[in-house]
């Protein structure tokens, strides 16, 4: 299978609508419910997703299977850590037929190798197999060692991965 990735600067629309898949997947995760439908049938906007239109660094990407819309990566400089990073892995999101075909591996991959230097990958505390996933794809792609650290403050809860990635390079 043919996975890229490309720009989404000019598809908000797209990344909009494919958020609402994102939302209904992850509150499988959560506790308790944190958002209800509003009265259109669509969840409320999420007020972080317009930076990726503004924000300096930050990316929205789409992610294609051969050709077919497959979900989103979305990339910023944010640190969830409070430490220093380059890029920070915000929000990812795979639609459920394209997973366990390795499309979210790839996808992953060609967002870090494109973009080497220190990673960031803040995963929620309740969501086990992201934990498994980014797990993997850190010790695939770093080019040293993968910090783990587990986080429970204002500013995450669940573990944070920490590695470099040295190149563009396939391995």
């Amino acid at each position: 299978m043919q996975v890229r990735l490309e720009s989404a600067v000019d598809r908000r629309a797209t990344i909009e609508n494919l958020f609402q898949f994102y939302v209904h997947d992850f509150a499988e995760f959560w506790e308790s419910r944190r958002v209800d439908l509003d009265s259109d049938g669509r969840f409320p906007a999420y007020p972080p997703l317009s930076a990726y239109w503004v924000e300096p660094g930050a990316e929205p990407l789409l992610v294609t299977a051969d050709g077919r819309l497959a979900g989103f990566v979305l990339v910023n400089r944010r640190s969830r850590s409070g430490r220093p990073c380059d890029f920070n892995m915000d929000d990812f999101w795979i639609a459920r037929h394209y997973r366990r075909e390795g499309v979210g591996r790839v996808a992953a991959g060609l967002a870090m190798r494109a973009r080497p230097g220190l990673w960031e990958i803040a995963i929620a505390r309740w969501n086990l197999p992201a934990q498994a996933f980014w797990r993997r794809v850190a010790d695939e792609l770093a080019s040293g060692p993968v910090e783990a650290r587990e986080q429970q403050d204002a500013h995450w809860d669940g573990p944070v991965l920490r590695l470099t990635v040295a190149d563009g390079l396939q391995r």
